[in-house]
């Protein structure tokens, strides 16, 4: 498949993103350089210069909401996308409104507390969309022990054991490379099986 035939197919897509940080900005970013169609981005946490170490954003942007500034930066990168930025806490409630017409749905969330929220939420009203997730995020190296794991509908990206803290905080290459295999799935999904 060519990457106009990519672009072609992706353009009609619509992929939710829930969460800005880390994961969700850099998932967001690869899929807007290969062309998804439309993007939908919500959260409600604001940029602080502990997120520049892992997260597509910049200096002069402290302060402002993650969702909308993410915005922002995808259209310097891929004008064509259809960014739909929502700067709110996400809740049960909205959840089922505003991933509703997602293709495929990616949870980016640090908290264990919300991506167990926001995962129970998923599966219970979308039972039938695929879902990727992010889990073992933290720390660095140990690459060999990345990977993707498929339960139904629900594919788990990371190490699936390594638990955000102090000692062991998220940073740039590792919650980079789980983005970005969040992407890859997300793209398997809406396009199948590259060989």
């Amino acid at each position: 498949m060519t990457l106009e035939q990519i672009k072609n197919i992706l353009k009609d897509k619509i992929v939710g993103i829930a969460g800005a940080g880390g994961l969700g900005s850099n998932c967001a970013v690869a899929l807007a350089r290969v062309g998804v169609g439309t993007i939908i981005i919500a959260d409600h946490d604001k940029v602080s210069e502990s997120n520049l170490n892992r997260q597509y954003f910049f200096y002069d942007q402290i302060g402002r909401l993650k969702a909308s500034t993410l915005k922002e930066n995808i259209n310097r990168i891929n004008p064509s996308v259809n960014i739909i930025a929502f700067d709110v806490k996400l809740i049960p409630d909205n959840i089922t409104t505003i991933f509703q017409d997602c293709d495929v749905i990616v949870e980016a969330f640090d908290l264990a507390v919300e991506k167990e929220m926001f995962i129970e939420t998923v599966l219970q009203n979308f039972p039938e969309k695929p879902l990727v997730v992010g889990l073992g995020i933290a720390g660095w190296g140990m690459n060999e022990l990345v990977h993707v794991r498929k339960l139904d509908k629900m594919y788990i990206c990371g190490d699936e054991v390594s638990e955000i803290s102090a000692e062991l905080p998220p940073i740039a290459p590792r919650v980079g490379i789980v983005a970005n295999m969040q992407a890859n799935v997300v793209l398997e999904i809406l396009l199948g099986k590259c060989w």
